[in-house]
């Protein structure tokens, strides 16, 4: 008998149906003979809806603590329905709110972090049959308000009660079944993978892979919680058929690296759109003039990705280059000319780009391989594409090239590096 916790998303409990639905994953696990705890998110726009609500109310400025006693009860309506579901096939079960489990947080509203889960009062659902229903998203302040955790807020709780209860893994439940080695709308070639490591989930979900959240990434990885992808709208009557076709679970497992036996140079390529690159050029160079620059961004919660840097030949100026989402680019601009005019750092002119394409391969593999981002750069090449930027790690290279090249780069990558399906 293992112990699991699986999290249902916005789309997986959309309806009554729908969870309907989920709650047949949930009864097949308990029949198969495992304890299990459920993390829902709200219905799908429910969300949204109640964010909508807040501001109609209050505006931009409504006090958040009661900006989370509103956006809270979203959860709180899932889980309640889940919980009658369940009951309604014979499953023993209760709803929580986060307060209930407790959820301890910080006091930051809207974005608070988890601080602690006591799984006292899980431990004890879990001696006497029951399946408990946690409201994800949510948790409450040492103040003893009600707090919501920000953007992918229900993986974290899911991660973190997985975490508490010291369950053998955490199942995602999403519309997609598992991890792809690129977007399949892209590349039809694409494959599900039957395993990723945290380090490649991790990357992959920064570069525009949407399957998982980071933060849930994050704290599955410093916990070491496995994280299974898989779809809510399979048949969960159906036999459980692994990747590779054999007896077992279906989806992606996001484990370990050293649980994966054949590490591929790339796992994946990725792609996210609508990136703006901006240029200062002839920045006066002296100590901190970086951290002035990006400092000011950081005051703003602007959000920085791929930098370059070129000083030039005697040392005395540098052109500085980076990107941010097109949604920031507007912004950006303006803390820049603020901060400037403010005598925090000096340039000549600033010039922008927006409408980029930042395409990235990952793997782990690419530690031990050299030429990686050569051969990356000749596959480009070779179609015609033009690099405009490029950053690297240790685990991905990633570059920013017109948008009108971004699909052929994808499809170019993806066979260049043979993650094509073979049958395909």
């Amino acid at each position: 008998m293992g112990r699991i916790v699986v999290k249902f998303g916005g789309t997986s409990v959309a309806t009554v149906e729908r969870i309907r639905q989920a709650a047949r994953h949930v009864k097949r696990e308990v029949e198969a003979g495992h304890q299990v705890a459920v993390v829902v998110s709200a219905m799908s726009g429910k969300t949204n809806e109640l964010v909508g609500w807040v501001k109609d109310a209050g505006g931009v400025d409504a006090d958040q603590r009661e900006y989370d006693a509103v956006v809270a009860s979203g959860e709180q309506v899932t889980a309640g329905l889940m919980a009658i579901v369940l009951q309604s096939m014979g499953v023993a079960s209760r709803s929580y709110q986060g307060w209930q489990v407790p959820i301890h947080t910080d006091e930051a509203h809207a974005v608070a972090r988890i601080a602690e889960i006591d799984p006292t009062n899980l431990e004890a659902d879990f001696a006497a049959g029951l399946v408990p229903v946690i409201t994800g998203f949510q948790g409450i302040a040492p103040s003893g308000r009600i707090t919501t955790l920000g953007r992918g807020g229900s993986d974290t709780s899911a991660v973190a009660v997985a975490a508490a209860v010291k369950a053998d893994r955490c199942d995602i439940y999403t519309d997609v079944d598992g991890v792809y080695t690129t977007d399949p709308r892209i590349t039809p070639k694409a494959r599900r993978l039957s395993k990723v490591a945290f380090e490649e989930m991790l990357e992959m979900a920064s570069l525009g892979a949407k399957v998982l959240m980071i933060r849930s990434v994050e704290m599955a990885m410093a916990h070491n919680v496995r994280l299974l992808v898989r779809s809510t709208f399979d048949d969960p009557d159906a036999p459980q058929i692994a990747p590779d076709g054999t007896p077992g679970v279906p989806g992606t497992l996001v484990c370990d690296e050293d649980e994966i036996m054949e590490k591929q140079i790339v796992s994946g390529v990725t792609l996210a759109r609508a990136e703006s690159k901006i240029t200062l050029r002839d920045v006066k160079d002296r100590p901190g003039v970086a951290a002035a620059i990006f400092g000011a961004l950081a005051d703003e919660q602007i959000v920085v990705d791929m930098i370059v840097q070129n000083i030039s030949d005697d040392g005395s100026t540098t052109d500085i280059t980076f990107t941010v989402p097109d949604a920031e680019h507007d912004k950006a601009v303006k803390v820049l000319e603020a901060a400037a005019k403010a005598g925090r750092f000096e340039y000549s002119r600033l010039s922008t780009a927006k409408g980029g394409a930042k395409v990235s391969v990952v793997g782990v593999g690419m530690r031990n391989h050299a030429g990686v981002a050569a051969s990356m750069f000749k596959a480009l090449a070779d179609k015609g594409i033009n690099i405009q930027l490029i950053t690297t790690s240790e685990i991905k290279t990633s570059v920013l090239i017109d948008d009108e090249y971004a699909e052929l780069a994808v499809r170019a990558l993806h066979t260049y590096y043979g993650l094509d399906k073979e049958d395909a």
